[in-house]
C-alpha cells in the first residue's frame, strides 16, 4: 500500500450529506474483485448523462477539479452498503484523502485498509475548508499527516484528531496482512515454545 505522508492538490467541493456507497460506486460496477480499473464508474450516475456523455455540473467534470486528490464533502460521508469497492473507486480516480464532518463505520475502517485518509472536522471546520474548495484550480490544500493539519491557500491551518494505530498504518503504508507481519518473530518465537511445550498440539 503506498504511504501517506503529506499530500497537496485540489479539493473539490462536494457538499451533499449522506452521499452513500452506492453513489460512490454504483452496485452494476461490484462484479469484479479487482481494485483497479472503477475510477471512471466513480460517482456514475451522477458524473454522467443517461446516454453515457459527461454531465457538465458535477464538480468531478468541471475543468478545476478533474484531477482533484481530496474531496471536501457533506455529513455522514460512506453510508449505505459495507462495499470495499468504494474506497477502491475513490483511490483509483485519484483520491488520497476525504474530509467531512462523519463518515459510516464501515467505510472509515476500509478507507485505511486502502491508503486513503478520512479526516473528521467540526462543522465550522468544514465550512471553511468547503470555502476554500470553492476556488476552482486555486482550491489547493496540503494535508500533512506526520503534523495532522490541514493548510489551505490563504496559509490558515486546521488541526485534526486521528487514533495513533491508524495513523501509523498510513505512514508506513502498511495493510492488514502487513501489520501482521510486522509481528511475525514474536509469533514464530509463540509458535516454537508452544511446540516444545505441547508437542501433542
Amino acid at each position: 500500500m503506498e504511504k501517506f505522508t503529506t499530500l497537496t492538490g485540489v479539493a473539490a467541493p462536494l457538499p451533499i450529506i449522506n452521499i452513500d456507497t452506492d453513489m460512490i460506486i454504483p452496485k452494476q460496477y461490484l462484479k469484479t474483485i479487482k481494485r483497479t480499473g472503477l475510477g471512471t464508474a466513480l460517482f456514475s450516475e451522477m458524473r454522467y448523462q443517461e446516454d453515457g456523455t459527461e454531465n457538465a455540473d458535477f464538480v468531478l467534470n468541471k475543468p478545476a477539479y478533474r484531477q482533484a486528490k481530496i474531496i471536501v464533502a457533506g455529513d455522514n460521508f460512506g453510508c449505505g452498503s459495507s462495499r470495499e469497492h468504494a474506497p477502491w473507486a475513490l483511490l483509483d480516480f485519484g483520491i488520497r484523502c476525504v474530509i467531512s464532518t462523519s463518515f459510516a463505520d464501515i467505510f472509515y475502517n476500509n478507507c485505511f485498509k486502502n491508503g486513503i485518509l478520512p479526516i473528521k472536522v467540526t462543522p465550522e471546520q468544514l465550512a471553511l475548508l468547503q470555502d476554500d474548495a470553492e476556488r476552482g484550480s486555486n482550491a489547493t490544500l496540503t494535508v500533512d499527516l506526520e503534523a495532522q493539519t490541514i493548510s489551505g491557500p490563504d496559509g490558515g491551518t486546521i488541526h485534526f484528531d486521528i487514533d495513533p494505530a491508524r495513523k501509523q498504518v498510513l505512514l508506513e503504508g502498511l495493510d492488514d496482512i502487513a501489520t501482521t507481519l510486522k509481528s511475525d518473530p514474536a509469533i514464530s518465537s509463540f509458535e516454537q515454545t508452544l511446540g516444545a511445550q505441547r508437542p501433542w498440539i
